[in-house]
This record gives C-alpha cells, structure tokens and sequence, in this order.
C-alpha cells in the first residue's frame, strides 16, 4: 500500500484570464515527491482548479499510488466531487467526470477543503506557471 497527499490549487487573473494549475504530490512523511504545473492560457479559476486536480490524480496513478488524501482550497470542486454540490456549468461537467473518474481508481481515497493558508505549495506552482509562461 503506497500512500500520499494531493494538495491541488488552481487560479486565474482576472478570472477569466491567464490561467495556471499547480499540484503537489506528498509521501506520507511529508516529502515532496512531484510537483506540477500547467499553465492553461486564457481559462476561469474552476477550469483550472479541475485541470490541477485532473494532472495530480494521473500523477498519483502513474506512481502506483492507491491511497490518496486530495486537499483543495476549491470548495466548490470538493463540494461537486463528493456529489452535494450539482455541477450547473456545462463547461465543468467534462473536467469533473474525469476528476471523478480518475479518483474513483484509487481504492481508499478521501477528498477535503482546506483553507487556502494550507494550500501554498500548490498555490505557488499556479503562480508559477501563469509568471512563467511564454508571452505572445
């Protein structure tokens, strides 16, 4: 049984605008054992809070992972993922279907909201795919 902790995080300025995705892949002592980040182009902040669940849920399966704890500061993914929450945006529905089908492969998983203070390593991949992408 390997475990780990997926803190996601996505972001957009000016929401829609440049948008980022950051995750971070934790072992079970707490050492970063992959980070990610994708920068999205022009998107919203639920696209890319979705897009940065989406790159560490593969990340997490990749790695033979099958116990995974998902922390996000996206109350409303959390809310759609565990199903109290409708998905209303038809935009979003393609992003959490695969969301949900790519957490349901992990045999014990959980997924909570955290406050955006315990979500900085995530947080700082986004800004760093956003500050760092080529400018056209």
């Amino acid at each position: 049984m390997t475990r780990a902790t997926l803190y996601a995080d996505g972001g957009a300025r000016g929401n829609p605008g440049p948008a980022g995705s950051g995750a971070v892949l934790l072992d079970e002592r707490g050492t970063v054992i992959a980070e990610l980040m994708r920068f999205l182009g022009h998107a919203t902040n639920n696209v890319a809070e979705y897009t940065a669940l989406i790159i560490g849920l593969e990340e997490a399966e990749r790695r033979g992972i099958d116990e995974l704890d998902v922390r996000m500061d996206s109350l409303l993914v959390v809310q759609q993922m565990k199903g109290v929450w409708k998905i209303k945006h038809p935009g979003l529905r393609p992003l959490a279907l695969r969301a949900g089908e790519l957490l349901a492969r992990f045999p014990k998983r959980t997924i909570e909201h955290v406050p955006r203070e315990l979500n900085g390593l995530a947080d700082a991949l986004v800004n760093r795919a956003i500050d760092e992408a080529p400018r056209e």
